[in-house]
């Protein structure tokens, strides 16, 4: 089994990690920031892609995905302390001491800040931007890093692949771990990326090209961890789907090796067809003025159904729609 530096990894790896995202707004304007529009600037709680507005609706989410731990993530969280705290707390009454929290800050905390994390943040990831790597050793961000450490708290860096990451090594010995992210394309740092002349590194994920071998120096220590874009598109996201698609699914939909789901949908029917009648009770489902069923059923009996026919595919839960195959 694969080892990780840092607690949380282990937990994100088995996609047993909840990404309670806790507020969009954040103080730094990071050119490298993947964020998206509908996220960036905005005062907004999402637990994994489900917008939320109490700590009980992250309860519902992590019971679904049977979540062993949650990563607190943003934004800047510690703009927000006292909603982190509310959330956690609730986090870990519901499930218990074992329920593994990481935060991640770009702030460097205060003792005074750390102190009201103790028993309830489990591990921090700090985020030192760019501009302070070349001062690294005389910064705060270790400061803060040591004192959280000498707290109880597991502490490290969380940062992204750029050519300057060497700069960071005079701070390994004073970290539990550095995490590094492949660089990643988005929508909100597109533009940057074109006037640095970055390039993607191929037409499937959102790997900047060159952003793996700037770090082949730096991974050579053994607190250092390198999160390739790939591994987090087709492990992380995938088993923390197929894990939420096990719990939510219902009988008739289908699950894909993706963790996906999906059903078909009658829309216009001015009843419940004989045919999907026929597949017994919980085999279909009145939803947003429509009829979801098995997909199957449309296929093979589709001449028997009158109304618009069409298959979806989405991530569970009532998840973002991936695909929609409109039927004849």
């Amino acid at each position: 089994m694969e080892t990780f530096p840092a607690s949380g990894c282990r937990f994100c790896h088995e996609g047993a990690k909840m990404v309670l995202f806790i507020t969009g707004v954040c103080h730094r304007s990071c050119w490298y920031c993947p964020l998206s529009r509908e996220r960036k600037g905005k005062d907004q709680v999402y637990a994994n892609e489900h917008c939320i507005s109490s700590p009980d609706k992250a309860i519902a989410e992590a019971r679904n995905m049977r979540a062993k731990g949650t990563g607190i993530t943003g934004g800047e969280p510690l703009g927000v302390p006292d909603r982190v705290l509310s959330y956690a707390r609730r986090l870990k009454e519901e499930f218990g001491p074992g329920h593994h929290i990481h935060l991640y800050t770009s702030h460097a905390p205060s003792e005074k800040e750390l102190s009201e994390l103790l028993g309830v943040i489990d591990e921090i990831r700090m985020h030192p931007p760019v501009s302070c790597w070349k001062e690294i050793g005389t910064s705060g961000y270790l400061r803060s890093a040591e004192l959280a450490s000498a707290m109880g708290f597991e502490t490290g860096f969380e940062v992204p692949a750029l050519p300057e990451i060497d700069l960071l090594i005079p701070a390994l010995p004073h970290l539990h771990f550095l995490n590094i992210n492949e660089l990643e394309w988005g929508e909100t740092n597109a533009h940057e990326m074109r006037r640095k002349h970055l390039a993607l590194e191929d037409s499937i994920h959102n790997a900047v090209e060159g952003s793996r071998a700037w770090c082949r120096n730096i991974v050579k220590n053994e607190n250092v961890y390198f999160c390739s874009s790939a591994f987090k598109d087709s492990v992380q996201l995938r088993n923390r789907l197929i894990r939420t698609a096990e719990t939510t699914a219902r009988p008739f939909d289908e699950i894909s090796d993706e963790g996906t789901i999906i059903y078909g949908r009658i829309e216009g029917a001015l009843s419940v067809p004989e045919a999907v009648r026929e597949l017994g009770t919980g085999m279909y489902e009145e939803r947003e003025g429509a009829l979801e069923t098995a997909w199957w059923i449309l296929f093979e009996r589709g001449d028997e159904i009158e109304g618009r026919k069409s298959i979806i595919e989405r991530y569970p839960n009532r998840g973002i729609i991936v695909e929609v195959t409109p039927l004849r």
